[in-house]
């Protein structure tokens, strides 16, 4: 059991400073990485750690300072350091007491396009048999506003939500009637905008409903990667990208992409893709192993390491359009430095310890089952209900307090999971049982050969890297975060 010590207990004889908890691994062959339980973290050359750890540094070093403020010791000047570390990791964890704030509804799983990645089993718009109908949406809705979190953001997605509009609109109206005044609510619809019209941009604007879209870069990666019948899904999203913003506001329309094979050579064209179309930052984001991706091979089409490298490409060139004076913003970027730079996180569920299953998100599908996170109702469409938590039928806390649930939440939190209790990027990363089960068929994982914790190891290093070679790219950095 832990002592928890005096401030007279703390100070040995003769010791000019204790040392505070933290890991450490060598960065580069003349570097060593060190980060702490709030996640913070330090280069030191070889030398100056062994002094560090040997208690020989000296206060008229220039990382003596650094490293004090950071947290990585504490002298008799800054004892109260003690009192700030528990603070600062209470705000890194006091999302838990808050949750859910994310529900997505998948009100249908019909789908006129036909995107060899997509990660659900879609099926052909005449199978109406997979549709949500009132009945399950309503009693999802009293599930959805029995969640502690006080703010409720309900996300229609498919197969393509506006070929079941008619339950969207009841959902909102339904929504509305049914929501605690205590409760903030927001709508949000993950389309691929070919049937936007005037009648539905118009309930949209009326009821303050965001659109989230894909756009996947140039006309010819976009139609290849999201191919529909007539050969203009890119122009489709970008006449509804333009009719949206007319309606709801210019901020109202977000997009994501989705790197595939096709992807890996063009970064710069696809980032220029969104800066033509005036989005104010990019999501460089890989393919999951998940749904028809898996069976169409998509997935395997390209390795993790491949991805890095188109990874940094794009980084590197946002960073020079920075420069240039075009601000712009990489997303994935965001997220993991707004964990490294601040004691707070965006939720971002991949990326969240405890895993975010349940915690942030929880999925209503169109038979009325309820799923743990998007990645594990995709998973379910391939035959494999592993993330079911129940149905719309069930109890609350039947659902959200069930012995599946809490296993998993408990099995991979970082801290005591195998390997990552022990890795320098700990902070940093998350768990992301969904992946591993998917990958490994375990939601621990084996680490030294996943893919999910050697992709996002290089992607903090690199972020670091860059920091710590230029000031300009630290300043930027920060100001993604603010």
């Amino acid at each position: 059991m832990a002592k928890f010590l005096n401030k007279e207990e703390f100070y040995k004889d003769n010791q000019k400073y204790s040392l505070l908890p933290f890991k450490f691994s060598d960065f580069d062959k003349d570097t060593k990485i060190l980060s702490n339980m709030i996640g913070e973290f330090q280069l030191l050359p070889n030398s100056t750690f062994e002094d560090f750890v040997n208690n020989n540094l000296t206060n008229d070093n220039s990382l003596y300072s650094d490293l004090r403020d950071k947290h990585f010791f504490t002298d008799t000047n800054t004892s109260v350091a003690l009192d700030l570390l528990p603070i600062k990791i209470r705000t890194k964890y006091q999302m838990l007491s808050n949750f859910t704030a994310l529900h997505i509804f998948v009100v249908s799983l019909r789908c006129e396009h036909s995107c060899p990645y997509c990660q659900v089993s879609r099926q052909s718009q005449d199978k109406n048999t997979f549709d949500m109908d009132e009945d399950k949406a309503e009693k999802a809705l009293n599930l959805v506003f029995q969640s502690p979190s006080e703010n409720i953001k309900i996300e229609f997605q498919g197969g393509e939500p506006l070929l079941n509009f008619e339950i969207v609109k009841f959902i909102v109206l339904k929504a509305i009637e049914i929501k605690p005044n205590e409760k903030n609510l927001s709508f949000v619809i993950a389309t691929n905008l070919a049937l936007i019209n005037n009648e539905i941009l118009e309930f949209c604007s009326k009821y303050n409903i965001l659109i989230s879209t894909s756009l996947d870069g140039p006309k010819d990666i976009h139609n290849k990667n999201r191919p529909r019948k007539g050969n203009n899904s890119y122009e489709k999203t970008i006449e509804g990208i333009n009719l949206s913003r007319a309606y709801l506001g210019f901020d109202s329309v977000s997009a994501l992409m989705t790197t595939t094979y096709d992807s890996l050579p063009r970064v710069e064209e696809i980032i220029d893709e969104y800066i033509k179309n005036k989005f104010s930052g990019i999501f460089l984001r890989p393919l999951s192993p998940h749904g028809f991706a898996i069976k169409t091979k998509s997935y395997s089409k390209y390795r993790f390491n491949e991805w890095l490298d188109f990874y940094k490409k794009g980084l590197d060139y946002i960073i020079n359009l920075n420069k240039n004076g075009i601000e712009f913003f990489e997303h994935f970027s965001q997220v993991i430095l707004k964990k490294m730079l601040t004691s707070d996180s965006d939720g971002y569920v991949d990326l969240m310890n405890p895993s975010g299953l349940g915690i942030a998100v929880a999925v209503y599908n169109y038979d009325g089952k309820i799923y743990a996170s998007d990645e594990g109702r995709m998973l379910a469409e391939t035959g494999d209900d592993y993330f079911c938590l129940g149905s719309v039928e069930d109890e609350y806390s039947d659902i959200f307090t069930s012995e599946k649930l809490l296993n998993v939440l408990d099995t991979t939190f970082t801290k005591s999971a195998p390997l990552c209790a022990d890795c320098v990027y700990e902070e940093y990363c998350g768990a992301d049982p969904v992946f591993h089960y998917a990958t490994q068929k375990d939601i621990v994982g084996h680490k030294p050969t996943s893919e999910f914790c050697n992709r996002n190891i290089e992607v903090f290093k690199y972020l670091i890297k860059l920091m710590n070679e230029s000031k300009y790219v630290e300043n930027l950095f920060r100001s993604w975060v603010r």
